[in-house]
């Protein structure tokens, strides 16, 4: 999931002061969208109106900050709490259109706004949280809050602002205010630059293979070529193209990496934190480095044991093949693909054509409709920002509730991977206490049609979609009063869960008989392909485990460094995996230099968040299988209650109140073979 880079949450209460001239009026974000469902006006929107946009919304927001710090009246939640969680409608506005299309919809222009928007917003939001007048009065509603008449939501909103301002550095000395301002722009700008690095050197790589087919670094061609690929020496070219990226000459990131590292330590030391993990952790359910390290070493031995044996094997494959010659990381998808095909006698060419990117997102859309009643109703009149992505009303009954794009092929413009964000998130509108419905997007990179097929994905892409449309519903089905604590806004460790859990529909046997369906025939995908691929469930989970834990460990060593010291991210990647024991034929699921969740979106110290979360996943799953009932409705209303929650109860509540009990590691170690 992407999450959004906004300065703060809400609508603000002031008009529009100040955009007087003809040229100002002419910029789209400077009035309502006049469009269904106030969507923004894509087909209005130019690069050059995003700059001047910004500029105003920090301005307007600064004016609103200004009128409640100095407040002559005792400082109130309604007076204080309620206009600063609303400030920064057109902040907020701009920025959901223009960080959003830079990611699917980027250019060299939208590029040099963002060099230069990027440290305003940082000092912008440094001027709001170190805002003295506006903490004290922050902190004085705070202070008193059991003697308010607050409801539930009201109170957790409280908590978390101030919370939220403590964790800002509102209480960062006077004298150290200076350079934490410094740091927070300058790792802002490093992390745009090392995102721009990582889109960059993933284009400019090309590889010809003769008969217009050409492989790049995208994982819809990259991964189908590594695990196909016959001839070695090719394999080893593509492998290091794609491992090696940013390690050095004109995209290198390691220098970046070195100072985002180290700039980060010292914020966290200006806030009061041992390390950066610390600090992060704070706000999440681990809440400490040492419950992270605990929650994935469970799972390490037993994954690494497994991965071992699969090396064992696709070694003997090796040596029949190249006597002599020693498994290598570019080896391994190729005899994990060959060895699977011998056991499962089941290959993409043969699953592909049941899972046709139509198929299955009908069939995400037919669990959503089964657990919470939804409907998917495409509109392409509504507004749109590229003619690739379709737009849906979703419908509860005859109300719409959310509009949701889907994004789904790869384009120069798009960086790689697969999310989900919001344009709008839902909440109530202040003045009127209507509910403003959600918009959001979901971006993906599949194979693209072609001339005579539709696009077709593989098992694992067809996991991806009803993940990342998991992240949807959570958005979308918001019922919360505040945009702060909203949707999606829950704490990194928590945040994976309605998405993960989606996945068990998309694989379990009864579901993916009423999707998968031949895009030629019709066909339901057969039993036995369906028993197949359950089987095949567990198979390599050595690999996929190993890789992925591999790379939320080194994570973790980054941000807990205690002292300042000079990284050289090879060789602290190296002797991070030694220390683990990595075996060399795998490498982390992310090498450093191109390791965007770390270091440019948004979980540092937080990518163990996937494997936190598939504990919580399937524990949840477990209680629909325990019931004999995928769809069982009473379950079903309870888990769409914490999804409407949002951030407003505790989420670890939340999940108890579901569950009825503590969440299990049990089903997940037997549901990927590690028991």
């Amino acid at each position: 999931m992407k999450h959004k880079l906004l300065i703060v949450a809400g609508l603000t209460l002031l008009t529009l002061a100040g955009c007087k001239n003809k040229k100002d009026m002419e910029n789209p974000f400077f009035g309502d969208w006049n469009t269904p469902y106030e969507i923004p006006d894509f087909a209005r929107i130019k690069t050059e109106h995003y700059l001047p946009a910004f500029k105003e919304g920090m301005k307007q927001q600064k004016e609103c900050i200004d009128a409640i710090a100095n407040n002559s009246e005792e400082p109130t939640f309604g007076n204080t709490i309620i206009p600063y969680e609303y400030s920064g409608e057109l902040l907020n506005k701009v920025s959901g259109v223009f960080f959003n299309l830079s990611e699917c919809e980027n250019s060299p222009e939208m590029e040099a706004i963002a060099e230069e928007v990027t440290p305003l917003l940082s000092a912008h939001g440094d001027d709001i949280a170190l805002n003295k007048k506006l903490f004290e009065r922050i902190k004085a509603v705070y202070d008193q809050r059991e003697s308010l008449d607050l409801n539930a939501e009201q109170m957790r909103l409280l908590e978390e602002t101030y919370k939220g301002f403590v964790r800002a550095g509102a209480n960062v000395p006077v004298e150290k205010q200076a350079r934490f301002r410094e740091l927070n722009e300058k790792i802002a700008s490093l992390t745009l630059r090392f995102a721009q690095n990582v889109l960059k050197a993933t284009n400019a790589y090309k590889k010809e293979l003769g008969n217009g087919e050409v492989v790049t670094l995208d994982i819809p061609t990259w991964e189908p070529f590594m695990k196909t690929c016959p001839d070695r020496a090719l394999r080893e070219e593509v492998w290091h193209a794609y491992a090696d990226r940013c390690r050095d000459g004109e995209f290198d990131n390691t220098k970046i990496i070195d100072s985002l590292v180290n700039f980060r330590l010292e914020r966290a030391n200006i806030l009061g934190y041992k390390t950066h993990a610390d600090w992060v952790l704070d706000d999440c359910l681990a809440k400490t480095p040492d419950a992270v390290y605990k929650c994935l070493n469970q799972i390490w031995s037993p994954a690494l044991k497994k991965a071992k044996a699969e090396r064992d094997e696709y070694q003997k494959m090796l040596a029949a093949d190249e006597p002599g010659a020693k498994l290598q990381p570019w080896d391994w998808r190729y005899y994990s693909e060959k060895l699977r095909k011998e056991k499962y006698d089941i290959e993409d060419s043969v699953v592909r054509p049941y899972f046709s990117l139509d198929a299955v997102r009908e069939g995400a859309f037919s669990v959503a409709n089964k657990l919470y009643g939804l409907t998917f109703r495409e509109n392409p009149d509504l507004p749109n920002y590229d003619p690739e992505a379709h737009a849906y009303e979703v419908m509860d009954g005859d109300n719409v509730i959310g509009i949701l794009y889907m994004d789904f092929h790869p384009r120069a413009s798009k960086r790689s991977g697969a999310w989900m964000t919001e344009f709008r998130g839902q909440h109530r509108d202040r003045k009127t206490g209507e509910n403003v419905i959600p918009i959001i997007q979901v971006v993906c990179n599949f194979t693209r049609p072609t001339a005579d097929k539709p696009a077709l994905l593989n098992f694992d892409e067809s996991e991806t979609l009803f993940h990342e449309f998991g992240h949807a519903l959570h958005g979308l089905l918001s019922k919360c009063t505040y945009p702060s604590i909203a949707g999606t806004n829950v704490p990194r460790d928590f945040v994976e869960l309605p998405s993960q859990v989606m996945e068990n529909w998309c694989r379990h046997p009864e579901v993916m008989k009423t999707y998968a369906r031949h895009y030629k025939t019709g066909e339901a995908i057969p039993d036995e392909l369906i028993k197949k691929i359950a089987a095949a469930q567990t198979y390599g989970q050595g690999f996929i485990n190993t890789e992925l834990l591999a790379a939320s460990l080194l994570d973790m060593d980054y941000y807990t460094i205690t002292t300042a010291q000079h990284i050289d991210p090879l060789q602290f990647e190296e002797q991070a995996m030694k220390k683990i024991g990595l075996i060399p034929e795998i490498i982390s699921r992310y090498k450093s230099p191109y390791f965007q969740h770390i270091f440019t979106t948004g979980y540092d110290a937080g990518y163990y968040s996937y494997t936190w979360t598939a504990i919580l996943d399937a524990d949840a799953f477990e209680a629909f299988r325990e019931s004999g009932d995928l769809f069982n409705p009473e379950l079903a209303a309870k888990f769409r209650h914490l999804l409407e929650s949002g951030n407003t109860v505790d989420p670890m509540t939340l999940y108890v109140e579901f569950r009825g009990k503590q969440p299990s590691v049990t089903p997940l170690l037997r549901n990927r073979g590690l028991l």
